[in-house]
């Protein structure tokens, strides 16, 4: 019985990279680096494989990007308000290295798309106006990052009992329990 929530869990998140609207596209990611304070923001879900990786994409002068390297624990809160589903989604945060990788997804990404990621000044500096950010063509910060997750928490929402089931990985084996909700 626990299995079928596991195939669910991981049937949605790949709907989230694969359909267009679904839910779990936008998600919310958590960082923590050597602050105190959890720091939150929406991210776009790119790409799952079969090991649930979780792949993202970001400029590389982003704070979640300091925090990763200070501390490579990040979390994920995905929620599916129809399905009434709540993911939460504990892993580790690693910068995708392989050039090959990135010049592939980097000639993938829309012209338009790109322009996130060639910016003048990073995300989060000052501007006067915001319609005269200014581009860079030589250069691009793009930036994936992976997350091998290592929990995740299963949450629906239903009568006459909501079903809650934490999932842990532990030598390439996912292992699931039931919580109270």
């Amino acid at each position: 019985m626990i299995d079928s929530f596991f195939e669910e869990l991981s049937n949605e998140i790949h709907n989230g990279v694969t359909e267009r609207g679904h839910p779990f596209r936008f998600i919310t990611m958590a960082t923590v680096g050597n602050e105190t304070t959890a720091r939150l923001r929406t991210v776009v879900l790119r790409e799952f494989n079969d090991d649930l990786r979780l792949t993202i994409y970001t400029d590389g002068r982003t704070q979640k990007m300091k925090h990763i390297a200070v501390n490579n624990k990040v979390s994920f809160l995905l929620y599916h308000p129809e399905k009434m589903l709540q993911l939460k989604v504990e892993g580790i945060a690693q910068v995708v290295t392989d050039t090959n990788r990135l010049n592939t997804t980097w000639q993938n990404i829309q012209p338009n798309s790109r322009k996130d990621y060639i910016t003048e000044h990073s995300p989060g500096s000052a501007i006067k106006n915001p319609d005269h950010v200014e581009y860079i063509e030589d250069k691009n910060h793009f930036t994936m990052i992976d997350i091998i997750p290592l929990k995740i928490e299963y949450l629906k929402l239903k009568r006459p009992n909501h079903i809650r089931v934490l999932f842990t990985k532990a030598d390439n084996k996912w292992n699931g329990e039931f919580l109270v909700p």
